[in-house]
């Protein structure tokens, strides 16, 4: 394990990277933590690491005691960092990775990230997401139900049930002005054209998040994409007790990616 701090927009980033062991070089995950960020899956980082992958793991700004104030601008900002980060060839030979081999895998919020992070990036050839989260997805269609105003309270109310404490510099009302305001511009429907050709891996749980997933997956196989595998789990947001099943998932789905 090494541990750095990754530079985004003027802060350090807390970060630290299971590294595989031999020569490598080895293909790398980026796991990208959810809101706020309290199931890490660092399980699935070890399992990852024992089948050959290097695996980074951060904390975005503002969150878990990186400096900065948290925003969801400023995840997405801080996820690019995090690419760009191990994409430095002195970065790629310390820690013998391939950085022409990054997968993304995002739980919740953090599927979000990768979702908006993939899309925008097409050396990025695939990405995984855990109950992924369509935040924007979800202010989008309540705007289109509701007044403005009473949108961000309803989702500033469910901000803020989350449990804010790990972040720093937000506000559950500020959080949810600005998913209003990008609800035109992240859903994940929205991603569709430019991540159709992507390998791509949706797992889904009874936890609220499936119709958005499963409505997502759809359009990936509409537009065309063939390389998409889902599975649904009956358990909880945490996956609490199918954490194993998660892990072959994820492995099985990993080791059938080009190589």
């Amino acid at each position: 394990m090494q541990t750095m701090q990754i530079p985004s927009h003027g802060k350090l980033m807390n970060a630290l990277v299971y590294i595989a062991a031999d020569a490598g070089p080895h293909p790398v995950v980026i796991l990208l933590h959810g809101f706020p960020g309290n199931e890490r899956n660092l399980d699935l980082a070890q399992d990852m690491r024992r089948a050959g992958w290097d695996v980074l793991y951060f904390n975005y700004r503002g969150s878990w005691g990186t400096p900065g104030d948290f925003s969801f601008a400023h995840s997405i900002e801080d996820t690019v960092a995090a690419i760009a980060y191990l994409r430095q060839p002195e970065v790629a030979r310390s820690l013998r990775l391939d950085p022409n081999r990054i997968v993304l895998i995002g739980h919740s919020m953090g599927g979000f990230m990768t979702v908006e992070a993939a899309a925008a990036d097409p050396a990025i050839k695939a990405f995984a997401t855990i109950s992924a989260a369509d935040m924007s997805g979800r202010m989008q269609a309540m705007l289109a139900m509701e007044k403005r105003s009473d949108a961000i309270a309803a989702m500033a109310h469910g901000l803020a049930e989350e449990g804010m404490a790990p972040l720093a510099g937000c506000t559950p009302d500020g959080l949810a002005r600005e998913l209003a305001d990008h609800a035109m511009s992240w859903p994940f429907l929205d991603k569709v054209g430019a991540l159709k050709n992507r390998n791509a891996l949706i797992l889904t749980a009874d936890d609220g998040l499936t119709r958005e997933n499963n409505a997502f997956a759809a359009a990936l196989r509409n537009a065309g994409d063939t390389h998409l595998t889902t599975r649904h789990f009956a358990t909880d947001h945490a996956y609490s007790d199918k954490r194993i099943e998660l892990s072959h998932t994820v492995l099985a789905w990993l080791a059938g990616l080009p190589k």
